[in-house]
Protein backbone atom coordinates (compact mmCIF):
# COMPACT_ATOMS: atom_id res chain seq x y z
CA UNK A 1 0.00 0.00 0.00
CA UNK A 2 1.24 3.56 -0.91
CA UNK A 3 1.15 5.90 2.00
CA UNK A 4 -0.30 9.52 1.18
CA UNK A 5 3.02 10.99 1.90
CA UNK A 6 4.57 8.99 -0.82
CA UNK A 7 1.68 9.49 -3.36
CA UNK A 8 2.50 13.35 -2.50
CA UNK A 9 3.32 15.59 -6.23
CA UNK A 10 4.60 18.90 -5.00
CA UNK A 11 4.82 21.80 -7.65
CA UNK A 12 6.38 24.70 -7.13
CA UNK A 13 7.13 28.25 -8.74
CA UNK A 14 10.15 30.19 -7.31
CA UNK A 15 11.06 33.61 -8.12
CA UNK A 16 10.39 37.32 -7.87
CA UNK A 17 7.24 39.03 -9.96
CA UNK A 18 8.83 42.18 -9.17
CA UNK A 19 11.56 41.65 -10.64
CA UNK A 20 10.67 41.30 -14.69
CA UNK A 21 11.69 37.48 -15.70
CA UNK A 22 12.63 36.63 -12.04
CA UNK A 23 8.86 36.12 -11.98
CA UNK A 24 8.72 33.28 -14.63
CA UNK A 25 8.34 30.68 -11.75
CA UNK A 26 5.50 31.66 -10.15
CA UNK A 27 3.61 32.66 -13.54
CA UNK A 28 4.08 29.34 -14.30
CA UNK A 29 1.97 28.44 -10.98
CA UNK A 30 -0.11 31.01 -11.62
CA UNK A 31 -1.09 29.93 -15.27
CA UNK A 32 -1.26 26.16 -14.39
CA UNK A 33 -3.67 26.45 -11.62
CA UNK A 34 -6.16 29.47 -13.83
CA UNK A 35 -6.20 26.57 -16.47
CA UNK A 36 -6.19 23.23 -14.95
CA UNK A 37 -7.39 21.37 -12.17
CA UNK A 38 -5.46 18.21 -10.51
CA UNK A 39 -6.10 15.21 -8.68
CA UNK A 40 -6.07 16.16 -4.70
CA UNK A 41 -2.87 14.96 -3.69
CA UNK A 42 -1.30 17.41 -5.96
CA UNK A 43 -0.08 20.39 -4.23
CA UNK A 44 1.08 23.67 -6.29
CA UNK A 45 2.80 26.45 -4.47
CA UNK A 46 4.16 29.77 -5.09
CA UNK A 47 7.38 29.47 -3.52
CA UNK A 48 8.35 32.47 -4.46
CA UNK A 49 11.29 33.62 -2.56
CA UNK A 50 10.95 31.73 0.78
CA UNK A 51 14.10 29.63 0.94
CA UNK A 52 14.28 27.35 3.54
CA UNK A 53 10.73 27.80 4.53
CA UNK A 54 10.04 25.74 1.72
CA UNK A 55 11.87 22.58 3.24
CA UNK A 56 8.69 20.84 4.33
CA UNK A 57 7.06 20.78 0.91
CA UNK A 58 10.07 19.17 -0.23
CA UNK A 59 10.42 17.16 1.94
CA UNK A 60 6.96 15.58 1.69
CA UNK A 61 7.32 15.29 -1.50
CA UNK A 62 7.61 12.01 -3.93
CA UNK A 63 7.65 13.69 -6.99
CA UNK A 64 8.61 17.57 -7.33
CA UNK A 65 8.21 19.84 -10.45
CA UNK A 66 9.59 23.30 -10.02
CA UNK A 67 9.66 26.27 -12.54
CA UNK A 68 12.57 28.98 -12.67
CA UNK A 69 14.03 31.28 -14.27
CA UNK A 70 17.62 30.46 -14.67
CA UNK A 71 20.90 31.80 -16.49
CA UNK A 72 22.39 29.18 -18.91
CA UNK A 73 24.18 31.99 -20.93
CA UNK A 74 21.66 31.25 -23.71
CA UNK A 75 19.56 32.87 -26.31
CA UNK A 76 16.48 34.74 -23.87
CA UNK A 77 13.28 32.80 -23.91
CA UNK A 78 15.18 28.96 -23.92
CA UNK A 79 13.97 26.05 -22.11
CA UNK A 80 16.50 23.97 -20.01
CA UNK A 81 15.25 20.42 -18.46
CA UNK A 82 17.55 19.53 -15.44
CA UNK A 83 16.25 15.98 -13.41
CA UNK A 84 16.51 14.57 -10.32
CA UNK A 85 19.98 14.73 -8.07
CA UNK A 86 21.37 17.11 -11.38
CA UNK A 87 18.80 19.85 -9.75
CA UNK A 88 20.99 20.81 -6.60
CA UNK A 89 24.12 20.97 -7.91
CA UNK A 90 22.82 22.57 -11.19
CA UNK A 91 21.03 25.17 -9.72
CA UNK A 92 24.61 25.83 -7.13
CA UNK A 93 26.52 25.93 -10.15
CA UNK A 94 24.11 28.37 -12.06
CA UNK A 95 22.58 30.45 -9.32
CA UNK A 96 21.89 34.03 -10.31
CA UNK A 97 20.12 35.48 -7.05
CA UNK A 98 19.87 34.94 -3.49
CA UNK A 99 16.32 32.60 -3.56
CA UNK A 100 18.06 30.35 -5.62
CA UNK A 101 21.00 29.87 -3.19
CA UNK A 102 18.07 29.59 -0.14
CA UNK A 103 16.65 26.96 -2.56
CA UNK A 104 19.60 24.93 -3.29
CA UNK A 105 20.32 24.60 0.04
CA UNK A 106 16.65 23.29 0.85
CA UNK A 107 17.46 20.42 -1.95
CA UNK A 108 20.70 19.57 0.06
CA UNK A 109 18.71 19.67 3.05
CA UNK A 110 16.41 17.08 1.79
CA UNK A 111 19.00 15.00 0.39
CA UNK A 112 20.81 15.16 3.49
CA UNK A 113 17.65 13.87 5.93
CA UNK A 114 17.17 11.10 3.28
CA UNK A 115 13.86 12.94 1.94
CA UNK A 116 14.31 13.68 -1.28
CA UNK A 117 11.66 12.91 -3.55
CA UNK A 118 11.86 10.09 -5.65
CA UNK A 119 11.76 12.05 -9.31
CA UNK A 120 12.65 15.52 -9.75
CA UNK A 121 12.32 17.88 -12.83
CA UNK A 122 13.49 21.57 -12.91
CA UNK A 123 11.76 23.22 -15.95
CA UNK A 124 14.18 26.08 -16.05
CA UNK A 125 14.13 29.54 -18.84
CA UNK A 126 17.07 31.69 -19.40
CA UNK A 127 15.71 34.96 -18.43
CA UNK A 128 16.37 38.55 -20.85
CA UNK A 129 15.58 40.89 -18.27
CA UNK A 130 16.16 40.99 -14.76
CA UNK A 131 17.05 44.83 -13.68
CA UNK A 132 13.48 46.01 -13.85
CA UNK A 133 12.29 46.95 -10.85
CA UNK A 134 8.11 46.71 -10.99
CA UNK A 135 8.57 44.98 -14.42
CA UNK A 136 6.88 42.30 -15.74
CA UNK A 137 7.96 39.29 -17.95
CA UNK A 138 9.91 39.83 -21.07
CA UNK A 139 8.15 38.80 -24.58
CA UNK A 140 10.68 35.96 -24.99
CA UNK A 141 10.11 34.46 -21.53
CA UNK A 142 6.31 35.16 -21.90
CA UNK A 143 5.91 32.74 -25.18
CA UNK A 144 8.56 30.60 -23.22
CA UNK A 145 5.80 30.25 -20.60
CA UNK A 146 3.49 28.13 -23.07
CA UNK A 147 5.95 25.53 -23.81
CA UNK A 148 7.39 25.27 -20.31
CA UNK A 149 3.77 24.68 -19.10
CA UNK A 150 2.86 22.18 -21.60
CA UNK A 151 6.10 19.78 -20.85
CA UNK A 152 4.78 20.35 -17.22
CA UNK A 153 1.29 19.10 -17.76
CA UNK A 154 2.92 16.54 -19.86
CA UNK A 155 5.34 15.66 -16.87
CA UNK A 156 2.38 15.46 -14.31
CA UNK A 157 0.25 13.29 -16.60
CA UNK A 158 2.81 10.44 -16.56
CA UNK A 159 2.99 11.02 -12.74
CA UNK A 160 -0.34 10.05 -12.11
CA UNK A 161 -1.04 13.94 -11.09
CA UNK A 162 -4.74 13.50 -13.26
CA UNK A 163 -4.54 17.15 -15.26
CA UNK A 164 -7.82 18.30 -16.37
CA UNK A 165 -8.82 21.48 -18.05
CA UNK A 166 -10.29 23.66 -15.21
CA UNK A 167 -14.09 23.84 -15.98
CA UNK A 168 -14.90 26.77 -13.23
CA UNK A 169 -12.77 29.62 -13.14
CA UNK A 170 -10.37 30.24 -10.31
CA UNK A 171 -11.39 32.20 -7.54
CA UNK A 172 -9.51 35.02 -6.09
CA UNK A 173 -9.14 33.77 -2.33
CA UNK A 174 -8.89 29.99 -4.40
CA UNK A 175 -5.46 31.43 -6.14
CA UNK A 176 -1.96 29.83 -4.78
CA UNK A 177 -0.62 33.66 -6.20
CA UNK A 178 -2.05 36.73 -4.40
CA UNK A 179 -4.73 38.41 -6.45
CA UNK A 180 -3.30 41.95 -6.50
CA UNK A 181 0.29 40.17 -8.51
CA UNK A 182 -1.69 38.71 -11.00
CA UNK A 183 -0.20 38.82 -14.08
CA UNK A 184 -3.06 40.63 -15.87
CA UNK A 185 -3.71 43.00 -13.30
CA UNK A 186 0.67 43.78 -12.67
CA UNK A 187 1.34 44.90 -15.71
CA UNK A 188 -2.32 46.79 -16.34
CA UNK A 189 -1.96 48.51 -13.28
CA UNK A 190 2.07 49.48 -12.77
CA UNK A 191 3.10 52.97 -13.47
CA UNK A 192 4.28 53.98 -17.10
CA UNK A 193 8.36 54.25 -16.78
CA UNK A 194 8.24 57.82 -16.65
CA UNK A 195 6.03 57.97 -13.21
CA UNK A 196 8.24 55.46 -11.28
CA UNK A 197 11.93 53.76 -11.34
CA UNK A 198 12.20 50.68 -12.87
CA UNK A 199 15.97 50.04 -12.31
CA UNK A 200 16.65 51.36 -8.81
CA UNK A 201 17.21 54.86 -7.57
CA UNK A 202 20.29 56.77 -7.92
CA UNK A 203 20.23 58.03 -5.07
CA UNK A 204 20.21 55.03 -3.02
CA UNK A 205 21.64 52.83 -5.66
CA UNK A 206 24.56 55.03 -7.77
CA UNK A 207 25.93 53.22 -10.64
CA UNK A 208 29.49 54.25 -9.44
CA UNK A 209 29.43 52.63 -6.17
CA UNK A 210 31.24 49.72 -4.91
CA UNK A 211 30.96 47.47 -1.59
CA UNK A 212 33.78 47.60 0.79
CA UNK A 213 35.03 45.33 3.08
Amino acid sequence: MTSAMEDTICVLGIGSVLWADEGFGVRCIEALQQRHEFAPHVQLIDGGTQGLYLIQHVQQASRLLIFDAIDYGLAPGTLKLVEDDEVPRFMGAKKMSLHQTGFQEVLMLAMLTEHYPRQVLLIGCQPEELDDYGGSLRPSVKLAMEDALAHGVATLRAWGAMPKPRAVPLAEQEAVTFGQLDLRRYEAERPPLEMACRVGDERFFPASSTVTA
